[in-house]
């Protein structure tokens, strides 16, 4: 198993949680421009040690998803800017460059001290 990512929320801005509702959630890094910070999940840790990959498991807190489409942009958002969203659609055509798709099931609850993986088996 091959770690491809990971970090931990640091914060949970106050509309942030409004976004599960569209099976999607969105992170940035602790430099997130303020307009944008309500509706974030802020983290600390920027580690992407390999561009993130189709069939590649997302895993939030112990929770699995697999990874059904990836963004033109995902990776180098992620790298430069600790930036994406996560949509839980289960799409295998990644028509939003800056998001990552994964399988369409429930999203565990995120909260401070969160832990976002990303593994390649």
């Amino acid at each position: 198993m091959e770690l491809i990512y990971r970090t931990t929320i640091t914060n949970v801005g106050r509309c942030a949680e409004q976004f599960l509702t569209q099976n999607m959630f969105v992170i940035f890094n602790e430099n997130v421009p303020q307009e944008l910070i309500d509706y974030c999940y802020i983290h600390n840790e920027n580690n992407l040690l390999n561009d993130i990959k189709v069939d590649d498991i997302l895993i939030i807190d112990g929770w699995q998803y697999k990874i059904t489409a990836v963004g033109s942009v995902v990776n180098q958002n992620l790298r430069n800017l600790g930036h994406i969203t996560f949509k839980f659609s289960g799409e295998t055509e990644a028509a939003i460059p800056g998001t990552l798709f994964l399988e369409k099931k429930e999203i565990v609850p995120l909260k401070n001290g969160t832990t976002i993986e990303i593994i390649r088996a």
